[in-house]
């Protein structure tokens, strides 16, 4: 399987490396604590390319492709996975449906802006009462003559607050109908459109996630992506995109995970020697290398499907899915490996193995991704 140009590969991952070490490493435990998201160094992350990573050049973007994508993601995410979230929902979520079903005049307004990281990008899908239902959502948008009022709010949106641009799917036509939702495009500073509760997670701390409020807010019909009707197939074509997003995302825990692990047994010494000598310790290593060698190929996989143009629902369900689970099965090892400073603050696994559990949760849950996998299968799609 051809994924990129390595030596381009080589440097991008050095690029992502490097400024994650310098202008988010130190910091990253005080955002934690006080769950602040650091809006300052999203705008330097589009000034150094990160956040219009597939948008093309022509739009302002840094014009590469999903391998490339997926290399920034786990490197940003080894160092920091709210970070990591954080740039992985701008790119393949707002950014990515402008880019995939915006008109010549929405893409030109709007993705230079989110390249560049001017703007911080947010989508909105969920709802409180309908997390994997998107069908039942109860937010509203009713026409009143070139305009659409929409009413109701999203919950659990990245960058929720502080997002200068949404894309949201919102109701338009009869309940349970898969044509009667449709995506808009809203600006922060919209009259009616509001920042709602903020969320206290358990991890991802600095990576915003809150509510949307919509209270007659008004858009002109220009803000629609695509026709009247398209917003929930519009979803679902992004939402396999962004499944690679968190592969990717789970892919930079389990790897930070198990550095950290690999580096800690040798260092640490019980009983005259390294822990890295006793069997217990590096047959944890070993699984660990395994599942993420074996992650990386599926999430590689359906990257090199997404950039070519070929259907890849399957594939980025199974690799959102087997990354996802195993990243929470190595960061709860690496914590063991590191015994009781594995429960302090002082290490990295701590927070490695609080932010890994949203990668089983976020883009659709562990069980959806075997549904949407099953589907797929019984399909005949092998």
């Amino acid at each position: 399987m051809h994924t990129a140009n390595s030596e381009n590969l080589q440097i991008i991952q050095e690029s992502a490396r490097d400024f994650a070490e310098k202008h988010i490493r130190p910091d990253m435990m005080k955002w934690d604590e006080s769950q602040h998201f650091p809006v300052d160094v999203m705008h330097k992350l589009g000034e150094h390319g990160f956040l219009g990573v597939l948008v093309p050049e022509e739009y302002g973007g840094s014009g590469l492709g999903y391998q490339e994508y997926i290399t920034v993601i786990v490197e940003i995410s080894k160092v920091c996975s709210s970070i990591g979230l954080s740039v992985a929902a701008h790119n393949s979520l707002c950014t990515g449906h402008i880019l995939a079903f915006g008109n010549e005049e929405q893409k030109k307004k709007y993705l230079p802006k989110l390249a560049s990281g001017q703007h911080i990008g947010a989508w909105g899908l969920t709802e409180s009462n309908t997390g994997s239902d998107a069908g039942r959502m109860a937010c509203v948008a009713e026409k009143d003559g070139d305009y659409y009022v929409i009413n109701g709010a999203k919950n659990w949106i990245t960058h929720g607050k502080s997002g200068d641009v949404a894309v949201v799917i919102v109701r338009t036509g009869e309940l349970l109908d898969s044509h009667g939702m449709t995506a808009f495009i809203v600006e922060r500073g919209t009259p009616g459109f509001s920042g709602g509760k903020k969320e206290d997670k358990l991890g991802m701390r600095a990576s915003e996630t809150a509510e949307m409020v919509f209270d007659n807010v008004r858009v002109h019909k220009s803000q629609m992506l695509g026709n009247e009707g398209e917003g929930f197939i519009q979803s679902m074509k992004i939402l396999d995109g962004g499944r690679i997003s968190i592969a990717a995302l789970s892919l930079g825990i389990a790897k930070g995970s198990y550095e950290a692990s690999v580096k800690y047994a040798k260092e640490r010494h019980q009983f005259g020697q390294p822990i890295s000598n006793f069997q217990g310790i590096s047959f944890k290593l070993a699984d660990m290398a395994t599942k993420i060698e074996a992650a990386e190929l599926l999430t590689r996989q359906a990257a090199f499907l997404k950039n070519n143009g070929k259907k890849m629902t399957k594939e980025s369900a199974i690799a959102k899915y087997y990354a996802s689970e195993i990243c929470v099965e190595i960061a709860t090892d690496a914590v063991q490996v590191h015994g009781g400073y594995g429960y302090t603050k002082e290490f990295p696994v701590e927070k490695f193995y609080r932010d890994s559990k949203l990668c089983t949760i976020g883009e659709g849950t562990s069980e959806i991704q075997k549904l949407v996998i099953s589907r797929e299968v019984l399909k005949g799609n092998l």
